[in-house]
């Protein structure tokens, strides 16, 4: 097989998604639009005329070498990775190669192992057991395995943390399937914490409304009002929980970016207590995959449980959209108790559903040397 590479437009990359029963929302035109850092482009595979694989790549300059982009594939590209990979990722290194970029960061969207909740509930539990790796159980996936060799072999380098959360995407992610399930069987799947949790916020009064961007935009209307809201809630979380927040014009440019985009790919949702704004949240969906992507909580009334009510009511919304899978993104892999960041992953186990471990993200250094000098640049700003 015989595969060529070439820019394709946004429409075309677009159209390709739209056939897809499940691709990255980091691999939509939109998505390129957001990272107003980056400068985006969609490239296509043609097998003869045939437009068979997309990805959306981002180039970002290196320092003191201008001329030169590190080009990132985030969580892709959406194509045949059961397939020859190196009939898809050579004629790419090619292409990319011949527009200045000096190396491929590649984010394979291919799971190599799975835990259910009870296997990681019993990993926890068990003595000796510090990461998701060394719990019993879970099933390993033969192309994910794959892949990983293939680009081990291939020269390729990988970049994920041994806990998997650096500053790249996660290569652990936690997701409760949706396929052939009702509201009372993710119920039943849930733990005692989470129902009780989600009846004490309906027992409450907490509601919860969902809006998308509509046509007064972002900046005007009752929905510009709404994002404030969120935004404000979000920088008070960040505050308490001690993380870097994003302004409010990043939200705004992906709500306006990828509402235009398709008027189902993103939803605000906020959960009101007699008046008071107690969480938020922002679901993405693009085609049966479902994410729920930032969360804001407030600290008081923090007993009405305005998180879950959020969390439920983005799970049912995805479950009546048709949605496979709703993904709450990102955890590490320890299971150690004295972790800080155990608790991430306990919140989410509550839920049932699966642990997932990605391939990860892996470098292909196309300019040796100025890769080298990016990877020094990379290390002593980390410091």
């Amino acid at each position: 097989m015989a595969l060529r590479v070439a820019r394709i437009s946004a429409a075309e990359h677009l159209g390709f998604v739209r056939g897809r029963r499940s691709v990255s929302f980091l691999q939509t035109p939109g998505w390129g639009r957001v990272k107003t850092e980056w400068r985006s482009e969609s490239l296509g595979w043609f097998d003869g005329g045939e437009l068979v694989g997309a990805g959306l790549v981002l180039h970002r300059p290196v320092p003191r070498f201008e001329r030169f982009t590190l080009a990132y594939v985030p969580q892709g590209p959406t194509i045949d990775w059961a397939g020859d990979i190196a009939a898809w990722l050579d004629p790419l290194a090619v292409c990319l190669k011949a527009q200045g970029a000096f190396a491929i960061r590649l984010c394979p969207p291919v799971r190599t192992d799975t835990w259910s909740a009870a296997e990681v509930k019993d990993g926890m539990a068990a003595p000796g057991v510090g990461r998701l790796a060394e719990a019993a159980g879970g099933r390993v996936d033969a192309v994910g395995s794959r892949v990983a060799r293939w680009l081990g072999d291939a020269g390729w380098l990988p970049q994920s943390p041994e806990d998997g959360f650096g500053v790249g995407q996660p290569q652990f992610t936690y997701e409760i399937p949706l396929a052939g399930r009702t509201e009372d069987d993710l119920l039943k799947g849930m733990n005692q914490v989470w129902r009780r949790n989600i009846k004490k916020a309906e027992k409450e009064g907490v509601e919860v409304t969902a809006r998308g961007v509509g046509r007064g935009g972002v900046d005007g209307g009752a929905f510009g009002a709404e994002l404030k809201a969120f935004h404000e809630l979000y920088m008070h979380t960040a505050e308490r929980d001690h993380f870097m927040p994003r302004p409010l014009r990043y939200f705004a440019t992906m709500f306006a970016e990828m509402g235009a985009e398709d008027p189902e790919r993103i939803s605000l949702y906020l959960a009101r207590h007699q008046g008071d704004l107690v969480a938020a949240t922002i679901l993405v969906r693009v085609g049966g995959h479902a994410w729920y992507t930032y969360g804001a909580s407030s600290t008081a009334k923090r007993e009405v449980r305005g998180s879950n009510a959020c969390q439920w009511a983005m799970i049912r919304d995805s479950l009546a959209a048709g949605c496979d899978v709703y993904d709450l993104r990102g955890i590490t892999s320890t299971l150690d108790a004295d972790d800080p960041h155990v608790g991430l992953i306990r919140f989410k186990v509550g839920t049932g559903g699966r642990a997932v471990r990605y391939v990860g993200e892996w470098d292909l250094p196309l300019r040796p040397m100025v890769y080298r000098a990016f990877d020094l640049y990379m290390r002593r700003r980390s410091r």
